[in-house]
């Protein structure tokens, strides 16, 4: 078990690093909270990771067994594979629009999924971490029916959230078991619903808390909230879980011995997906064994990309059942986000809070609105964001310090140059030191990726570019042009090999922008290293990188921009 900090663990080139993101729920297109929470952070730091030569395997689905999806079924008079149907196509669009690059992106439906789901209970169960027992479920009586832990809705006994579900508080993160809310309700009928005795299989997590918090409590690098919120959640004791339900729908169990109407509880198996995940794509690729490079080898990273109230399943829950099960690599680092807030409210599918990402992108360049989400993840306390911010971020931030650089420093060389980049001549002085700026700049932007501190990345690499503004304020090429032509192409040329070093930097947060300036500079954006543009390179440039937002907030696009 290794001792490392995530960011060394991850470092060393060529290593297999597992990039697992949270499942979300089919029942529903994402909204900015998702992205920022998870998705757009994974895929930041996956890019990355490519770039500096690790083997980057970056892999999740639609959670198509969750409760939520059963609910809008019901609401629909529909099944729940046609909710399924519907929004899984719409994840996938959403996530090559906005260049989240996933390896793979399946569901929960496979025929692998429910392989691999009943081989890790197999497993668990001959370890003797899964046990039968008779409980008590909330049971529906007008609708004649147990309810799963979702379909359960009252007032959390520890915060007293009045819409806490069954299953976990949504306000305070605590996971929960139904019984265990006030004034419970039926999400079906409305009832109160009543105790009646069933039997389910359980997870003996008690038999693991000792090892886990060992586990726990050697890890470095974590963020604090999530590792302090972990181990204490493990020091107040863990209880043994359900891990069934009585449902029609989700994975079967691999025996009938409970009868029938049983399935695998989402909680359970859905995690499991990270591992069938990556046995599905590995053999897509031919080679059916290829994902135990990343599960079953020590020197491999594992980074779960999930949002706060992921924690307890991603912290303690699954590793727990990766340390029953045996033989497979536990997570490097949980870099859970907190939540996105609107108006003060989290951002949630469920309570309609917050707009889709479709509305955006409809709206927005897929860049901009990586960069206004990027620059305000929620990595260490809960973010407020507003349609007026993502506006301001583009127009004051993105366009007026980067889109002016690149599109000022272009159409100079193609007006005073003819396109060509000139000589970049000896360089000493201000020359040399602003391009060894930029290399420490570009060290620093990885060092800062590696530590997935990513808001504190982009604010770096923003910051170089802040910099080679500056030395062309002071140079004034433009103006020099005019009297010392040798001394402006001096200027401008360095201003480009400048800019390739800047392109690097934000090529993770940046994939479509920055592979433009990249096929103009004739760079590639595989390597994290400024590279040197070649002189007489004809740099043809056609415009500018980012269109301005009108100042209406979204409603209108201008034509004109930088």
């Amino acid at each position: 078990m290794s001792t490392q900090t995530p960011d060394t663990e991850a470092r060393r080139p060529g290593r297999p690093v597992l990039v697992a993101v949270a499942w979300p729920y089919a029942n529903g297109q994402p909204h900015l909270g998702h992205i920022a929470g998870a998705y757009l952070p994974a895929d930041i730091f996956a890019r990355y990771q490519r770039m500096i030569g690790n083997r980057v395997l970056m892999v999740s689905g639609s959670d198509a067994h969750g409760t939520p999806i059963t609910v809008r079924a019901d609401e629909e008079g529909v099944t729940p594979q046609a909710i399924v149907d519907r929004y899984h196509p719409e994840f996938l669009r959403i996530w090559s629009d906005l260049a989240i690059s996933f390896d793979l992106f399946t569901t929960t439906r496979t025929h692998n999924h429910e392989v691999v789901a009943q081989s890790v209970f197999t497993r668990l169960r001959e370890a003797g971490y899964i046990y039968p027992k008779e409980t008590s479920q909330f049971f529906d009586p007008d609708a004649g029916r147990f309810l799963p832990d979702r379909y359960v809705v009252g007032t959390c006994p520890h915060c007293s959230y009045t819409q806490a579900r069954g299953d976990q508080c949504e306000n305070c993160g605590r996971t929960l078991d139904p019984e265990l809310l006030v004034d419970p309700r039926s999400k079906v009928t409305g009832a109160v619903p009543e105790m009646r005795q069933t039997t389910h299989f359980f997870l003996r997590l008690s038999g693991l808390s000792d090892q886990l918090l060992d586990w726990l409590q050697a890890r470095q690098g974590w963020r604090r909230h999530v590792l302090n919120w972990s181990v204490q959640f493990v020091k107040d004791g863990l209880h043994d879980r359900a891990i069934t339900r009585d449902l029609d729908w989700g994975v079967p169990l691999p025996t009938d011995e409970l009868g029938p109407g049983k399935r695998l509880y989402v909680w359970f198996e859905a995690v499991i997906g990270y591992l069938s995940a990556s046995k599905e794509w590995a053999a897509g690729t031919g080679d059916p064994e290829a994902w135990r490079a990343w599960w079953e080898d020590p020197e491999a990273a594992a980074y779960y990309f999930v949002g706060k109230d992921n924690i307890p399943f991603h912290t303690v829950i699954w590793p727990a059942m990766l340390l029953g099960h045996g033989g497979l690599d536990l997570p490097t680092d949980v870099p859970a986000n907190q939540y996105v807030t609107f108006g003060g409210a989290k951002a949630s599918k469920s309570a309609g809070i917050g707009r889709g990402v479709r509305e955006y992108l409809d709206l927005l360049q897929p860049d901009a609105l990586r960069f206004a989400l990027a620059s305000v993840l929620p990595e260490q306390n809960d973010t407020e964001i507003s349609d007026g911010d993502i506006v301001r971020r583009v127009n004051d931030e993105l366009i007026a310090n980067w889109g002016n650089l690149v599109n000022r420093v272009m159409a100079q060389i193609n007006k005073f140059f003819g396109g060509a980049l000139p000589e970049t001549g000896d360089l000493d002085g201000v020359h040399a030191e602003l391009l060894a700026s930029v290399d420490a700049g570009l060290v620093r932007v990885g060092e800062l990726l590696e530590r997935v501190e990513l808001r504190a990345a982009l604010r770096a690499a923003m910051e170089i570019s802040a910099e080679v503004n500056a030395y062309l304020y002071r140079e004034e090429p433009w103006k020099t042009v005019k009297v010392d032509k040798a001394t402006a192409a001096h200027s401008l040329a360095v201003a480009v090999q400048a800019i390739s070093g800047i392109t690097t930097a934000l090529a993770p947060f940046l994939p479509f922008s920055s592979a433009r300036v990249a096929d103009v500079l004739g760079i590639d954006l595989g390597v994290w290293a400024r590279q040197p543009v070649a002189a007489g390179r004809e740099l043809v440039w056609s415009g500018g990188l980012f269109t301005k937002l009108d100042a209406d907030a979204l409603d209108v696009t201008a034509p004109t921009g930088a």
